[in-house]
């Protein structure tokens, strides 16, 4: 079975970086391709403090480290954007703008993206005070006024996990009534360093070189407010991006791809790690465990196929 490589990655943040480097220590003929920049959105993310062996690292230095690291081994990385991928026979077809490539296997390692706000102010402030990860930088407020958008489950568990780090956690809410399930609401009340804004909406967010207030309207009575605060943690959905593949996927109801715990699909030969895959919680730790494994089991499985294939030789003659 002649292909281009062994592994193809599809993406280059924290999760495809590292499959990439364990294909390639492996002496598999690897490649990931990356929309963007190698490094994903942990590159865009101003300080991290929550990854082994690094007490405080800037965002954009941790994902050069991973780039380089992964490029050491002789990952190579290309920048594309992936269309589509099929099976054809036992390898995938990888179909990208530029370019179509073959493949033993894939790791499908294409995260996702939090839904935005679309208010003036958030992109300015992003890595400034406004944040879609209370676990990732919640820290870095502590003792400050907090303001968390939404009202299903994630936002007000966050909500009361910001509690620990600032002095007062604002859940701003467009309705009335909360769609986070109940048990989560009770420990909402019960929690004296949160407060809910019922009816309200953010208008915009502003600063002067971080983020310093909200312009809020209560979207009852039209009247508008200003609230002062240090960071906003948005928390109104998130778009895993699992909708790549031609082969159909299992998924769970909000489109994360089940696998086993070899990080395989449904479909053999195909793996997916990081955001991407449903799991608990999505941190850069994880995210790395999971290409772990994959890449790992990527492995196994091309040795399986190779074995079979010799097999089959070894039978006809």
């Amino acid at each position: 079975m002649n292909t281009d490589y062994d592994i193809i990655i599809i993406g280059g943040g924290p999760a495809g970086l590292t499959a990439g480097m364990y294909g390639a220590r492996a002496n598999l003929k690897t490649l990931s391709i990356e929309k963007y920049l190698p490094g994903g959105q942990i590159a865009n993310t101003a300080e991290v403090e929550d990854y082994p062996g690094f007490e405080h690292i800037l965002g954009s230095e941790l994902a050069q480290r991973f780039e380089s690291h992964a490029r050491k081994f002789g990952l190579e990385i290309v920048s594309d954007n992936v269309e589509e991928i099929f099976k054809d026979g036992e390898h995938f077809v990888v179909k990208a703008a530029e370019k179509t490539y073959t493949s033993k296997t894939v790791i499908l390692a294409t995260g996702g993206s939090p839904n935005l706000l679309k208010v003036p102010g958030e992109l300015e402030y992003a890595g400034k005070g406004v944040s879609y990860c209370a676990i990732c930088d919640g820290a870095f407020f502590k003792e400050q006024v907090i303001v968390v958008v939404g009202g299903g489950d994630a936002a007000v568990e966050e909500g009361i996990f910001l509690t620990k780090y600032g002095s007062k956690v604002y859940l701003i809410h467009r309705r009335d009534k909360l769609r986070a399930q109940k048990v989560i609401q009770d420990r909402a009340f019960r929690n004296p360093k949160l407060e809910i804004i019922w009816d309200s909406a953010v208008e915009s967010i502003n600063g002067e070189n971080k983020v310093t207030h909200v312009m809020l309207k209560n979207l009852k009575t039209g009247v508008t407010s200003r609230l002062d605060c240090g960071a906003v943690f948005v928390f109104i959905g998130f778009v895993p991006n699992s909708k790549i593949t031609r082969e159909p996927l299992n998924l769970d109801p909000n489109g994360y791809i089940l696998t086993d715990e070899n990080m395989q699909t449904s479909v053999p030969g195909l793996f997916a790690c990081g955001d991407v895959r449903h799991q608990l919680v999505r941190q850069v730790t994880n995210a790395v465990g999971d290409a772990t494994t994959a890449a790992m089991a990527a492995s196994k499985y091309i040795e399986e196929l190779e074995d079979k294939h010799a097999a089959k030789s070894a039978a006809k003659t």
